[in-house]
């Protein structure tokens, strides 16, 4: 078993040196994708003849089958969030009776999700979930070669024609400002995310529009990463201000790193300083205090995905993009905000 996909590429290798082109092409014009000009398909198709090349039989199963994987592009990280997606899908998917054939990347850009589309593309999956939570990945995505139905996580608007499933990380802002200014506080500081994140970047929407709408100052937004490092290095710089009362975190790994910062100043949270975070990892409600975030749903999300791809399938992959509501964010109120001193 292990060995087959070893032995199959190798065969792929055969055509495409026979037909003079890449092995993406030859996967391109064996699953029919409309980009492969005439002269190209008809030269691939004379190598396949030729070398009596018989694709990926296995995984086709029989003529009119259905397969019953899907395909499942990601980048190798260990942040909670996109982790917590993949999780939330291999879920539903097994819920659905299917299977999930996961690539992942070091780099979420064009080249590296063409050659995974490419990848999946060969091993006939029944459709691909692209997790785009970067705006490199999100450009990407509309031009992607595939043929086969895809479902995009986080990709929002730049998904292009492709279904896209996401949490509602604008409202989750706002809701963790408006809680905050419900306290009393005058304004809300921000340690925000990576710029080149599509999350972070709403997050900062969603935070800057419940000032705005309150008539409060915006203060100038603290941009950092998602590391607890990030939140307790720009905690200690915003812990030398004095009117520093409260404090939106861009994850809740920044806001472990600020509970720190603000125990070594010997500042009481909340009494001195509120803190919120986002995402509610496990271990938000068991830090010291108790931390207020905002979670996501990830499990809806898997859910949401699949039932949007398997739609798609059902439709022979030509139905239309389904018009669904984000997923709405709840904010989880503990023991790390409180009343304005």
């Amino acid at each position: 078993m292990g060995q087959q996909p070893v032995v199959r590429a190798a065969v792929m290798n055969d055509v495409a040196r026979l037909a003079g082109v890449s092995h993406q092409t030859v996967s391109r014009v064996l699953n029919n994708h409309p980009s492969v000009r005439p002269e190209t398909r008809e030269r691939v198709l004379r190598a396949v003849h030729q070398l009596n090349y018989r694709p990926n039989a296995l995984a086709r199963g029989l003529a009119g089958r259905r397969s019953r994987v899907i395909g499942v592009i990601s980048f190798d990280t260990i942040l909670y969030g996109p982790a917590a997606t993949l999780l939330g899908v291999e879920r539903a998917a097994r819920a659905a009776g299917y299977g999930i054939n996961i690539v992942t990347l070091e780099q979420l850009d064009r080249v590296g999700m063409t050659s995974a589309v490419d990848a999946l593309t060969e091993q006939s999956v029944a459709g691909m979930v692209i997790i785009a939570p970067m705006m490199t990945a999100a450009i990407a995505v509309p031009g992607l070669p595939t043929g086969v139905p895809a479902v995009v996580v986080e990709a929002g608007g730049a998904a292009g024609e492709l279904p896209s499933i996401s949490v509602d990380q604008v409202t989750g802002a706002r809701l963790a400002v408006e809680h905050l200014l419900e306290l009393g506080h005058e304004t809300v500081w921000h340690i925000a995310g990576p710029r080149d994140w599509l999350e972070a970047r709403d997050r900062v929407d969603g935070w800057r529009l419940a000032l705005e709408e309150a008539g409060r100052r915006v203060p100038t937004v603290v941009p950092g990463d998602w590391s607890p490092r990030a939140g307790y290095e720009l905690g200690q710089r915003l812990l030398d201000r004095p009117d520093v009362t409260a404090v939106f975190c861009a994850n809740d790994h920044q806001a472990l790193g600020l509970l720190r910062a603000l125990h070594q100043r010997g500042c009481r949270v909340p009494e001195d300083v509120s803190v919120v975070g986002f995402d509610d990892i496990p271990e938000a409600e068991y830090l010291s205090p108790p931390l207020t975030t905002v979670r996501q749903d990830f499990d809806e999300v898997g859910h949401r995905c699949v039932a949007a791809l398997l739609e798609l399938l059902d439709a022979g992959g030509s139905g239309g993009r389904p018009v669904r509501p984000q997923v709405a964010p709840v904010l989880m109120v503990r023991d790390s905000t409180g009343h304005s001193r």
